[in-house]
């Protein structure tokens, strides 16, 4: 009888371990049931994620390299006003993804956000098309080119108003899917399981291929409708492919993993460490940090609740676990104030934090370095040979089409071939660390800033050689060919796989579980200081070289053939290499933390 009992209690214990495999754990699917591994999430799934961040990047991509032209040629903004307003953009774009982030991460949740900011940046691309079709919405048009005679009419204040609600429209939308799409995405794997580990970096990797396939529509077909059939069919086509990709998305609902949102803010517990460490400043660190306050870990806690074990580094924010004598009370009270006294966990999740600073500050300064691809490249490529057929002839905003066309083979080439050939060496599921894909990027940032330089300096002897400085881009093109220009954009591209792939790896894969979405818009924060840093160094730059040009400024002025572009990236190169070991010197005394640990009491030492 005995034995029987036991037997039965075997087969129990059996069949629960059998299905809480099964189980994904702190995932939930849309009715708010626990999300099963065989049937929801997974690799398929993932796709229409990648689909619909593909579509966003067809809608927007073109318009990030071409906003230029539209500012100028449409808008009649003059060339250095147009450049900020384009790198301004792109930083509000980017910056807003942290506000959303931290709504998806304690409030909407990650998959409302994607549907609710698709129908927003609809609406902004939308606004954007009635005022590219409607007359009396934009200023009349005028012989841009000729300087001396032109007297081009700017904008009204309706007319600036109505392109601001729409402009902005568009970055908030863009900023929610960029904040949301790739955290859900990942939310389809679960890190504790090996295989899904691997496909979870196959996806970030996926998601790098979906930009550029995204990419190549945008900067072929989009910026050709762009320049040949009217801006009104560019925002046009560009509004049809948010909404086609938000409904893409949509349909994935029954089968996502989703992120239930939680009722606590992940960043103001980071908050609460800070000034519970400040307010114990006094209080004497003690020898065990077994020793410090955590709550007491079970089966079924364990499931919701994170825990993390103690690491010796900066040990002035253990501080605010230490449990002084007012802190104890008996166990049937409330909790501490957790604004005087925190988890370990929590503490250590800002630890987490504080070391990643470091390396988001390293990321910042390659978005300055993409900011000027998106500019002044551009209107480099205006100047030249666009001919590359007898009867056609590439637009200067297509030409990265060169190096993402590349990218598309490349990239599914370095996950397949690459990746599991490193990981027989390395033993890592990547093949490289994060940090090591992240360097490799940032060098060639740098690199491709001096290929820039040299191109200008090729470009601008060709003008001057031809007695062209002064000659109109639109009747006069340069003796040189515009395919000079795609080498920079070529060593950039393959920095940009290298760089923001492994950035984005490495802030969803370090950072705590209520702060996913968060520290993944660490990514796109770096990329906006480096849009606003972008505007604000080209002032610069022009003030400082005022009085020592003729031109006014390095980049002063609408005529890039009189200005010093090439001594511009020229710093730029010189920048990123200072900034490249910089990093290096960060990079080694991180200490990743650990992914899945065993933790007993939360006291663990590393």
């Amino acid at each position: 009888m005995e034995n029987r009992v036991v037997d039965g209690n075997v087969e129990r214990m059996q069949r629960e371990e059998r299905a809480d495999e099964l189980v994904v754990h702190g995932k939930v699917d849309w009715k708010g049931r626990k999300a099963l591994k065989h049937k929801h999430g997974g690799m398929k799934v993932s796709l229409l994620v990648l689909a619909a961040f593909g579509m966003e990047n067809l809608a927007t991509l073109s318009l990030a390299v071409n906003f230029v032209s539209y500012f100028t040629g449409i808008m009649h903004y003059e060339l250095a006003d147009a450049a900020n307003m384009v790198t301004n953009y792109m930083g509000v774009n980017y910056m807003l993804s942290i506000v959303v982030a931290v709504l998806a991460d304690t409030w909407i949740g990650r998959y409302k956000s994607v549907v609710i900011s698709g129908i927003v940046e609809s609406l902004g691309l939308a606004l954007l098309t009635i005022q590219a079709r409607v007359g009396s919405l934009t200023p009349p048009i005028c012989d841009l080119y000729n300087v001396r005679d032109a007297h081009c009419e700017k904008l009204s204040g309706k007319q600036e108003a109505f392109l601001f609600i729409g402009l902005y429209l568009l970055a908030f939308g863009s900023a929610g899917l960029k904040a949301s799409l790739p955290s859900h995405g990942a939310d389809q794997f679960d890190e504790r399981d090996p295989k899904e580990a691997m496909q979870m970096s196959s996806f970030f990797n996926g998601l790098f291929l979906a930009l550029c396939v995204g990419g190549a529509v945008s900067l072929t077909f989009n910026v050709y409708i762009q320049d040949n059939n009217g801006w009104i069919w560019g925002f046009g086509i560009s509004t049809v492919a948010i909404v086609l990709g938000t409904i893409i998305f949509a349909s994935g609902l029954p089968l996502y993993r989703i992120h239930a949102a939680h009722t606590t803010n992940g960043i103001l517990e980071i908050i609460q460490v800070y000034v519970a460490a400040i307010r114990n400043r006094n209080l004497p660190l003690p020898a065990n940090p077994i020793q410090l306050y955590e709550i007491q870990q079970d089966k079924e806690a364990a499931v919701e609740i994170e825990y993390q074990p103690h690491r010796d580094i900066f040990r002035f924010l253990d501080k605010a676990a230490i449990k002084s004598r007012s802190d104890e009370q008996p166990e049937n009270q409330e909790t501490p104030n957790p604004w005087k006294l925190c988890r370990v966990t929590q503490v250590e999740n800002a630890k987490i934090i504080l070391s990643m600073l470091p390396i988001f500050c390293c990321s910042i300064i390659m978005t300055l370095c993409l900011a000027q691809l998106q500019t002044f490249s551009i209107q480099q490529g205006s100047t030249m040979n666009t001919r590359i057929a007898k009867h056609f002839n590439i637009p200067p905003a297509s030409i990265p089409i060169i190096p993402v066309a590349f990218l598309i083979v490349f990239v599914p080439f370095y996950d397949r071939i690459c990746v599991p050939f490193l990981r027989k060496f390395t033993g890592i599921p990547t093949g490289i660390t994060h940090l090591q894909r992240i360097g490799v990027g940032l060098i060639l940032s740098s690199i491709s800033m001096a290929v820039a330089a040299i191109i200008e300096v090729k470009r601008k002897g060709v003008a001057r050689d031809n007695n062209m400085l002064n000659a109109l881009p639109v009747l006069q093109p340069l003796p040189i060919s515009i395919f000079w220009i795609s080498f920079q954009y070529f060593v950039f591209g393959i920095a940009d796989m290298f760089t923001y792939v492994g950035l984005l790896e490495f802030f969803y894969s370090e950072a705590p579980k209520s702060l996913k979405s968060t520290a993944t818009c660490f990514l796109w924060c770096a990329m906006a200081l480096g849009y606003f840093l972008s505007s604000i160094m080209v002032k610069i730059v022009n003030s400082a070289t005022k009085n020592i040009t003729a031109s006014g400024g390095w980049l002063q002025g609408n005529n890039i053939n009189r200005n010093h572009l090439n001594l511009f990236y020229l710093l730029l190169s010189i920048l990123s290499l200072i900034n490249f070991f910089v990093y290096l010197f960060v990079s080694k005394r991180y200490k990743y933390r650990p992914q899945h640990p065993a933790v007993t009491g939360g006291n663990s030492e590393e």
